[in-house]
């Protein structure tokens, strides 16, 4: 299974065709809220585009490379700066890879919000085979489950340093 690198302009390309697919969906949602760190991105874009609000949600199951997945953390809060949760959620990350995340996820927040919520749907841009849930939306199934190299990616094999150290060679 090879690596699949992604340019700056892929992704947001896939960004805008994950919109789109939710657009022609028909489904109404009131509410975007995405998983930090990954859908950070996804879900800043997805709420510029649709207008709605953008809660978000601090997860994290990776600490740096691809060789070291740990325990699923959730934060304690759901950050947002509307008064009430949206009773149409979607929820957006940017993959969703083994699938535990989204799976964790989705009860977290109907038991862990004083809102009513009706409905949530998943959007991700990369399905990749080997996860346990099946988002609603998405751009990319990848059967062979490769690792993602994602744009941003080099800035967690960097210290500040070494980013000064490079900026002023420039």
């Amino acid at each position: 299974m090879p690596d699949l690198y992604v340019s700056w302009s892929d992704y947001h390309q896939k960004i805008e065709q994950l919109a789109i697919q939710i657009y022609e969906s028909g489904w109404q949602f009131n509410q975007i809220i995405c998983l930090a760190r990954g859908g950070l991105r996804v879900g800043d874009i997805l709420s510029r585009i649709y207008d709605k609000p953008l809660a978000i949600l601090a997860t994290s199951s990776y600490s740096g490379s691809k060789q070291q997945r740990s325990n699923l953390i959730l934060s304690r809060h759901l950050t947002m700066t509307t008064e009430k949760l949206g009773s149409h959620i979607l929820l957006v990350d940017d993959l969703v890879d083994s699938g535990i995340t989204l799976q964790q996820t989705i009860p977290w927040l109907k038991q862990n919000t004083d809102f009513a919520i009706e409905e949530i749907r998943t959007a991700v841009l990369w399905y990749k085979a080997c996860s346990v849930i099946a988002p609603d939306y998405y751009v990319d199934y990848l059967p062979d489950n490769p690792w993602i190299h994602q744009p941003f990616e080099h800035y967690e094999n960097m210290n500040i340093a070494e980013l000064a150290a490079k900026v002023m060679r420039r």
